[in-house]
């Protein structure tokens, strides 16, 4: 042990020993010698034990170092040495090197690689890292082999006082109920108010080692607040309280409030507010408001400061939290006095009755008084009432009043059976103050009188079968009355007194008010008569009795043998057998259709749209017609043909137009009287000219005809302009000139026209 802690520092040896002390004690050595161990020494190599040595047996280890220790926050002018680490192989020949890994290791901790010596090279904090686990190993200097397993130990670092304590969640906030008497923080008072005093500020200070000296403290702050409890009755203001108001105030209105104090906070503090006692309990209420911790008194019944001025009241506040624990400091209660003085009010009239009622005939005579209406001024000076009726609920003006007495009379003629019910309004206005007025709703009934006789319900038409029996009821029929008399519709059914005795019906009445026609023989024959008409008379069970008479038709039809009906016609007697009056109508239909499409193509053929032109070869509108048979020019004058320029039907008259109606009309024009040899050109020119501006038929359009060839070796070449690229103004006309006196006109013409649009 000597050399195992050679060179220890003194203050290591305290821990080193103690640990020591606690360790195990180590096994005897084996037979064979000690082993070389690096803080222990390796294991017996296993191929030399026993099968008996290898159970019972472990290497043989000198000292067990798995611990250190080393003290925190050590600052010194160098490292502090933590411990030496020393194998039996090492002999002192400097051939074994110590390497050291894990926890720190090259940062924290370092150690000399020949010594084994383990210095801490930085300042270590046990609240940030309380031990340090490191392996340790030695090897061959030379051959870096190692020469026995790795070792781990454990480097501890000692803690010192170097923290004060800390309140970790101050300042603090606590809460204590006033007049408490124990607490976990005692009160140095009793009997602590809150009303007096709510929060209190206590500073509290820790130390430790037990407070003795050289020890740290840290100090906090604590307040106290007092939490409220309910020890304080509610308490009025005043005792007595004034309120007006008008007698005209609307019910509910808030006429006044009332206000409890409480010391208290919270809900010992709210209140409920009840009036005890007074004369106007039925007529007023008080409710509790929660945000204003007050009482509102409101009106329940309408007010009339003619019956009575005032009232006076008693109102009580009650806490609505009471504590037991603090009942004996009294009734947690209070009362107030409250005087309400009603004032004068100019008020509306007031109708005897919310609502009216009346009955009228509906045979009653104009102006007659159906009813009465009264109303009355509440007020003291009682001013006079005058009676009108609102027209918008009587837009007919059907009724009348009297604006004094407030007499209902009857202006136009009543119809229950247009009307039964008339709702109108009627107001009453304060005649010195126009603003006061009231209104009533009036409802009159128009009662019935028998004024309607009874009629059939709907047209009927009965059918009767040439193959009947006799006694087979033809038809059913009912009646209506428009009257609506009390004890219901009662008809009575007649024939007329020349018809008793009719050969062909009779009538019987049924249990349900209504009347059944019945044939009295058989035979009846369409071809002798087709229709029969049975006037039956209807009387009401009014007072006094109205009767009208009803006209049944009854057609003869044929039936089947079932008596289904077929046919009322008496021309189905001609039909051929089999065929129907629908195939006879059908067929009819077909016809008439086949008619009418015939008519309609006949005449959209003659409508047919004509050409405007009566040829449309001759529409010369936008047409060029070439005229190139002129032979060799002016020189050919035998080939030259003036008839090659007129129009073909211009010989016989003027063409006639569809799109243009003239107003004059003008004898047809006849050709040159010469032949066409001997036609003068200017003269046939000037001819058609004059025509042409005097016609009114002459199209309202340009036509143009192109005489473009004038045949070969023609010295004036194409008379035409429309084929020149040059225009009018870049011409000159003299040259017609040349041609002879029939084309000098011509030329001044031109000329003329292009003088024009030059200037």
């Amino acid at each position: 042990m000597p050399e195992r802690l050679a060179g220890m520092p003194l203050d290591l040896w305290t821990p080193l020993l103690v640990l020591w002390m606690a360790l195990p004690p180590c096994a005897p050595a084996a037979p064979t010698g000690p082993a070389p161990v690096f803080l222990g020494g390796p294991p017996l190599e296993p191929s030399r034990l026993s099968d008996e040595q290898r159970v019972l047996n472990r290497s043989k280890r000198g000292w067990v170092w798995n611990q250190m220790f080393v003290l925190e926050e050590f600052s010194g002018p160098e490292p502090i040495l933590v411990g030496r680490l020393h194998t039996d192989l090492d002999p002192g020949s400097k051939k074994i090197k110590y390497i050291l890994s894990g926890d720190g290791a090259g940062t924290i901790f370092q150690i000399n690689d020949i010594t084994g010596d383990i210095h801490a090279i930085k300042r270590l904090d046990r609240e940030e890292k309380a031990e340090y686990t490191l392996t340790a190993q030695a090897v061959d200097w030379e051959t870096n082999k190692p020469l026995e397993p790795p070792s781990e130990f454990i480097i501890k670092v000692q803690d010192i006082n170097d923290n004060a304590p800390e309140f970790l969640n101050g300042p603090y906030h606590a809460t204590v109920p006033e007049m408490s008497i124990l607490a976990i923080i005692k009160t140095a008072l009793p009997n602590m108010d809150r009303e007096a005093k709510e929060e209190y500020l206590v500073v509290i200070q820790a130390k430790d080692m037990g407070g003795h000296s050289g020890g740290l403290s840290g100090t906090t702050t604590l307040t106290v607040t007092l939490t409220d409890v309910n020890d304080n009755p509610p308490k009025f203001a005043q005792s007595l309280y004034h309120f007006s108001v008008p007698e005209d105030v609307v019910l509910g209105t808030a006429i006044g409030r009332v206000k409890a104090n409480d010391q208290d906070i919270g809900e010992n503090a709210q209140s409920s507010y009840d009036i005890i006692d007074g004369d106007g309990t039925a007529l007023f209420e008080i409710t509790s408001d929660a945000q204003a911790q007050d009482g509102i008194i409101r009106l329940r019944k309408p007010l009339d400061f003619e019956t009575k001025k005032s009232y006076t009241l008693k109102v009580e506040a009650a806490n609505v939290h009471v504590d037991p624990r603090f009942s004996s400091r009294g009734p947690f209660k209070d009362t107030a006095t409250v005087k309400i003085v009603v004032e004068d009010a100019d008020e509306p009239p007031v109708f005897s009755s919310p609502t009216y009622l009346l009955e009228v005939h509906e045979n009653a005579a104009l102006n007659s008084v159906i009813g009465q209406v009264t109303a009355r001024d509440p007020d003291i000076t009682s001013s006079p009432i005058r009676f009108s009726i609102d027209r918008h609920t009587d837009l007919e003006r059907q009724f009348n009043i009297n604006a004094d007495d407030g007499k209902i009379t009857l202006a136009t003629p009543l119809d229950r059976e247009l009307s039964v019910w008339h709702n109108i309004t009627i107001i009453a206005t304060e005649i010195r103050n126009h603003s006061q007025i009231s209104r009533v709703p009036v409802a009159i009934k128009v009662l019935d009188v028998n004024d309607n006789a009874p009629e059939f319900a709907s047209e009927y038409e009965a059918f009767l079968c040439e193959n009947g029996k006799p006694g087979q009821v033809i038809q059913t029929v009912s009646a209506m009355d428009k009257d609506d008399p009390k004890n219901g519709h009662y008809f009575l059914y007649s024939l007329l007194p020349e018809m008793v005795n009719n050969p062909n019906f009779t009538i019987k009445k049924n249990e349900d008010n209504s009347l059944s026609i019945l044939a009295k023989h058989n035979g009846f024959n369409r071809q002798k008569q087709e229709v029969y008409l049975l006037p039956i008379i209807i009387s009401d069970s009014g007072n006094p009795p109205l009767s009208s008479t009803s006209t049944l038709t009854i057609r003869v039809c044929g039936c089947s043998s079932d008596g289904v009906v077929q046919s009322c016609n008496v021309e189905a007697y001609v039909l051929p057998i089999g065929l129907s009056m629908g195939a006879l109508i059908a067929i009819l239909a077909c016809i008439i259709l086949l008619l009418v499409i015939v008519v309609l193509f006949v005449t959209l053929r003659r409508h047919k749209n004509e050409p405007l032109i009566i040829k449309d070869d001759e529409d010369v509108r936008e047409n060029i017609i070439r005229y190139d048979d002129e032979g060799g020019g002016e020189e050919d004058t035998e080939a030259f043909d003036i008839a090659t320029l007129q129009n073909p039907d211009g010989v016989s008259g003027l063409a006639p137009r569809r799109d243009v109606k003239p107003e004059l009309q003008l004898l047809p024009r006849r050709g040159p009287g010469a032949g066409p040899g001997g036609v003068d050109v200017d003269e046939f020119i000037s001819v058609r000219l004059h025509e042409a501006d005097s016609d009114p038929a002459a199209p309202p359009y340009d036509s143009i005809q192109v005489y473009g060839y004038e045949g070969r070796g023609s010295a004036a070449g194409s008379l035409s302009s429309l084929g020149s690229g040059a225009s009018d103004s870049d011409q000159s006309f003299d040259y017609l000139s040349d041609w002879g006196p029939r084309f000098q006109r011509l030329g001044e013409l031109y000329a003329g026209g292009a003088a024009d649009a030059d200037t």
